[in-house]
């Protein structure tokens, strides 16, 4: 496992590596190309690692480090696939590293918590909603981190360097919201799904995760409001949105690391 995911990790880093010096030149326009080759070998072999983790013969693992690892690698999916029509890929300056990091922690996570219940596809369906409302939502917090610096450099009137390759700022906010508007309505369809297919939504194990992605969902949706409303843009919405993604990654992983890692339960 460990030179597997060693592998995956050198290609994740060479794609944001090329991205990087692609975006220092501007002049260099066009399609990334060749900078995501690596990146899609990377994604091959995070998947058969993710897979061979997850998916064991003593049920499904959702260790912390597993959950993590999967996260990583569909963040790293949707913004290579979504790279074939928008122009996002400099989001993988710091998407890949970060992916590099979860594969990373796949080969060196410790024995994991298994799932040996049958799941009902009700059940399914709310962890499936719920990882990928939380991948394409840590895409739109990478946007609006990257809106945040290209937003700092034209009101300083420092309009160079790589802030000149980046889309214009009206096409970042708008990719921005768009992102957001369709990662809520998959967070919606989570919290639902979960009202529904769990036997008890505010159990005690589960009240933290609950009540925290209720907050983010509201702060998403009263960015979303806002947007519509009174055209909120630039500052105000970056600060909701980043705001937004912290709670709602307390939400998934914030328990799971103090329950797993510092008090070292299952």
């Amino acid at each position: 496992m460990i030179p597997l995911a060693l592998t995956a990790a050198l290609f994740y880093c060479l794609s944001g590596v090329w991205l990087y010096r692609r975006l220092r030149q501007p002049a260099d326009e066009g399609s990334p190309g060749w900078a995501l080759l690596p990146a899609v070998v990377a994604l091959v072999l995070h998947g058969l690692l993710a897979w061979q983790t997850l998916v064991t013969p003593q049920g499904l693992n959702v260790e912390l480090f597993a959950i993590v690892g999967l996260v990583g690698w569909l963040v790293a999916l949707l913004l290579t696939l979504a790279t074939l029509s928008l122009p996002v890929a400099t989001l993988g300056i710091v998407v890949y590293p970060v992916a590099a990091l979860a594969v990373i922690g796949l080969a060196f996570a410790p024995p994991g918590h298994y799932l040996t219940e049958a799941l009902d596809a009700g059940l399914r369906l709310h962890i499936l909603l719920s990882i990928l409302a939380y991948s394409l939502l840590s895409i739109a917090a990478v946007q609006a981190a990257l809106l945040y610096i290209q937003d700092s450099h034209l009101h300083r009137h420092q309009p160079g360097g790589f802030v000149r390759a980046l889309p214009p700022l009206e096409t970042m906010e708008k990719l921005l919201f768009g992102m957001i508007g369709v990662g809520f309505v998959l967070l919606t369809l989570s919290l639902v799904s979960g009202a529904f297919y769990l036997e008890d939504i505010f159990g005690q194990h589960l009240v933290h995760k609950t009540v925290l992605s209720v907050i983010a969902w509201l702060i998403f949706a009263v960015l979303l409001f806002g947007r519509w409303r009174f055209g909120w843009r630039g500052r105000v919405a970056i600060r909701w949105a980043i705001g937004g993604f912290v709670v709602l990654m307390l939400a998934y992983f914030g328990s799971k690391f103090v329950i797993e890692l510092l008090l070292g339960k299952a």
